[in-house]
């Protein structure tokens, strides 16, 4: 398995691995979320032309993505998504760790990233990579900002939970 940066040709490609990895909550009563349509493709074209969009592919093809931007002087994953054919390989963590190293790079301290705080794996999950859960009153504003976003597309009707994960400089 490659991490490689996000080419135009894949765009397509991370919509349908999104849709795929959102399948799974329907088995925990959030069809919802499953029903939710990937970011279009202009959205996840800002993030590949920031640098800071990652595919893991087999023979070329992606089989799982994250994307990410800085926030408040950390690195938020905004979203980290594995076909479900690919899951359980250590892929996401992978994928994690390279945005951790880039975000190390550049000189931010953390990764953040908002999640499902009773979905298996979301919160518990990320809680197994080093991520720990942010107080409501320790939330930076660029943070705070992305809940607001949340709670308006109206995901936060299922508890939600921002966690940071430092980096070592």
């Amino acid at each position: 398995m490659r991490i490689r940066a996000v080419t135009a040709a894949d765009l397509p490609l991370l919509q349908d691995i999104e849709r795929a990895a959102g399948e799974c909550f329907r088995t925990v009563g959030m069809a919802a979320v499953a029903d939710d349509e990937p970011l279009t493709l202009k959205e996840l074209d800002d993030y590949r032309r920031t640098g800071l969009a990652w595919a893991a592919a087999e023979h070329g093809a992606p089989v799982a993505y994250l994307i990410a931007e800085p926030v408040d002087g950390a690195l938020h994953i905004e979203q980290v998504s594995v076909h479900p054919d690919w899951a359980r390989r250590r892929i996401g963590r992978d994928l994690i760790d390279h945005a951790a190293a880039r975000a190390a790079a550049d000189g931010l301290d953390a990764l953040t990233l908002t999640t499902f705080a009773d979905v298996p794996w979301n919160a518990p999950y990320y809680a197994r990579l080093g991520f720990t859960p942010l107080a409501d009153d320790a939330l930076t504003p660029g943070l705070r900002a992305i809940r607001d976003r949340e709670s308006a597309h109206g995901i936060d009707r299922w508890p939600r939970v921002c966690m940071r994960r430092p980096l070592a400089l």
